[in-house]
């Protein structure tokens, strides 16, 4: 089994047509992955198994008024339970902090539940990670 990471650009839509139904929350909804592609501060990294997507992580680089140099925000990582503890979410995370590198982030996050215990274990296992006592507020905008 050869699995390559890829990082997706605004070209390779059709790669987002072959995913395993277990990788994403949602089903892919082609407009909003056109913008996402589309859109240079987001970064989409993908794992793929014999031209099917079993793996994924997405990221957004971003700046602030105060700060010299851009963040590297990491919103979400997949990984299809057929292919999970290969390796493979780690080799997703090395492939996203390398891009964060290459755009002269430093410093990326995440945020996860502390009983989420595969990411927790996944975050450590990259390295140079510790975890804090953060809380996260979700807010609902429809009403």
């Amino acid at each position: 089994m050869t699995i390559s990471i890829e990082i997706l650009d605004r070209d390779d839509l059709d790669i987002l047509k072959n995913i395993d139904p277990d990788v994403f929350d949602d089903p892919i909804d082609l407009p909003r992955a056109i913008e996402f592609l589309a859109d240079p501060r987001h970064h989409l990294v993908v794992a793929i198994d014999n031209d099917l997507v079993i793996g994924f992580i997405s990221a957004v680089h971003y700046v602030h008024p105060d700060k010299p140099v851009p963040e590297l925000w990491i919103n979400e990582v997949g990984v299809a339970a057929t292919h999970q503890r290969q390796g493979i979410g780690k080799r997703l995370m090395n492939a996203v902090l390398e891009i964060g590198r290459d755009l002269g982030c430093e410093v990326a996050w995440v945020l996860t539940d502390r009983d989420n215990t595969a990411a927790m274990s996944l975050y450590a296992s990259v390295g140079n990670s510790a975890a804090t006592d953060h809380v996260m507020f979700s807010f609902d905008l429809i009403k």
